[in-house]
């Protein structure tokens, strides 16, 4: 069995990097991980950009997530330079669907784009029934 493509390798270590603690609160270490252009949802749905989200985390106001654990997670080479990474978090009871968008530049890979979306493993009430798959409906 193989690992993982390079760029796909290269995208999850940077995942993996910005779950450290000591990454999150160095200025200089961010830098080295998100792309210039860099833009986050996060789990409430408010939108981040590179520079407030570096400011935020490492002024020490950001509320902190607590020890964050990451399963589930997946890539796959979208095209030349461009790595989309699927996986879980769990902090504190809290749970979130997490999607990262990573483009290679000179500097290597970077993250471009990050969402979360939280979700609750209890059972809910069942989704309402939507048109069949496969064929437009009207």
């Amino acid at each position: 069995m193989t690992g993982p493509a390079p760029g796909v390798a290269a995208a999850i270590e940077g995942e993996l990097r910005l779950l450290d603690p000591l990454v999150r609160a160095s200025a200089d270490l961010l830098d080295q991980v998100l792309h210039p252009d860099y833009r986050e949802v996060d789990t409430t749905g408010r939108h981040w950009d590179r520079d407030t989200i570096i400011d935020l985390l490492v002024s020490g106001q950001a509320p902190g997530p607590g020890r964050l654990t990451a399963s589930r997670m997946r890539g796959v080479h979208l095209a030349d330079g461009l790595v989309h990474l699927t996986f879980d978090t769990e902090a504190r009871n809290k749970r979130a669907h997490r999607s990262s968008l990573w483009r290679l530049t000179r500097a290597g890979w970077l993250l471009y784009y990050h969402q979360a979306t939280p979700f609750d493993l209890s059972p809910g009430p069942p989704a309402a029934p939507g048109p069949p798959t496969g064929r437009p409906s009207g």
